[in-house]
């Protein structure tokens, strides 16, 4: 059984990424053709010059190429679609494939919404009609990463304490370091998080407010407990993850060179675990300019859920609780205090805290704006 995949959002010249897109329809369309099991059959953009660029490239029916995504739906009847739209537009575009009726699965790309509250919406839409739906958090599929489980998992560290991260921020890569952290604390359930944001020159990707600077610090009901740097003061570990037990710990991407290494309690010598050569974002897959490893690895997960019946570990399960921490964290900044969970926000306190000019945001281009 062919497996009929549309893209909703297929971006501009792949050539040229930017933080307006990075051109991610066309990698979920790569990475899904690369998937024997599937076939990419339609594409639907807002720009009808992108969305035709895009038809050319994976030879598409010209009756094929929308502009309209609800239009393309109807017309086309697609088993998948993935969405490579902004975070602010998830919603209307999830909610809208899961009622149509005709749509099994919606991959779409991180970060999951742009406020809490769509989060739950978008989830309880697909919940409701039986729908997958999945976020293209593909940096789980990579070797450094999985072998960092597996260890864990193995008990090479006694039992795991807390999981600090360097590379990163809350709500951009956020979506990947926080997933990963929730990974490697085996999913669980997030109880509280204290944090805080500095805003003072303007950053804005995918259409939202990303901070310039952010520390926070999370706890699961198992009582392992997650940390964040991000921006100036990041450096305060000697890796991007530094993943801490009782017996042990385990460093990826450290400052020695080794992508994963292990420590071992009693041993003063670090072990480096071979991964093949994959890094922190990518296993490039020869001859595709785009191509990663890592996101053919998510598609075939995605696959692979569907027809197997089971939750995806890409699935909204897992991504509600990296968005209630992202979230409970810029609302822990909002009300300057520990915020408990479940979150009961349904805003996005980051956004509503820029809006009123609570931040030290200068807007790109003020001749008004001063430098500390």
């Amino acid at each position: 059984m062919t497996h009929e995949v549309a893209v909703i959002g297929t971006g501009p010249d792949p050539e040229n990424p930017t933080v307006e897109g990075f051109a991610m329809g066309y990698r979920h369309a790569e990475s899904f053709e690369n998937d024997e099991r599937c076939e990419v059959v339609a594409c639907a953009d807002i720009v009808p010059a992108n969305a035709e660029a895009f038809g050319r490239t994976f030879d598409l029916p010209e009756e094929n190429v929308f502009e309209d995504y609800e239009a393309m739906i109807e017309a086309v009847e697609p088993e998948i679609v993935t969405v490579a739209v902004p975070p602010a537009i998830h919603e209307d575009v999830v909610v809208d494939c899961a009622r149509s009726g005709v749509v099994s699965a919606i991959h779409a790309e991180k970060p999951m919404a742009h406020t809490w509250g769509s989060a739950q919406r978008m989830a309880q839409a697909c919940w409701r009609r039986d729908v997958q739906l999945t976020f293209n958090r593909q940096r789980r599929f990579g070797k450094p990463f999985r072998e960092a489980k597996r260890l864990i998992d193995d008990g090479e560290i006694g039992e795991l304490q807390r999981i600090e991260t360097t590379w990163s921020d809350l709500y951009d890569t956020g979506a990947h370091t926080i997933d990963l952290t929730g990974m490697f604390a085996g999913e669980a359930n997030p109880e509280w998080v204290i944090a805080q944001i500095d805003y003072r020159e303007e950053d804005v990707r995918f259409g939202m407010h990303q901070e310039n600077q952010a520390w926070a610090l999370w706890e699961y009901e198992t009582g392992v407990q997650g940390v964040i740097s991000g921006g100036e003061g990041s450096d305060f570990a000697d890796a991007a993850h530094v993943i801490r037990g009782t017996e042990g710990e385990i460093r990826i991407d450290s400052e020695t060179g080794n992508m994963l290494e292990i420590r071992r309690a009693g041993d003063g010598d670090w072990e480096a675990v071979d991964v093949d050569g994959e890094d922190l974002h990518s296993a490039h897959v020869e001859g595709r300019q785009y191509g990663s490893a890592y996101i053919d690895r998510a598609a075939s997960e995605v696959v692979d859920a569907l027809t197997e019946g089971r939750e995806s570990e890409l699935g909204a399960k897992n991504g509600l609780k990296t968005a209630e921490i992202i979230f409970g964290a810029y609302e822990s900044a909002r009300k300057r205090g520990r915020v408990d969970f479940p979150l009961d926000a349904e805003d996005n306190a980051f956004a509503d805290l820029v809006e009123r000019g609570e931040l030290e945001y200068a807007p790109e281009g003020d001749a008004d704006a001063t430098e500390d």
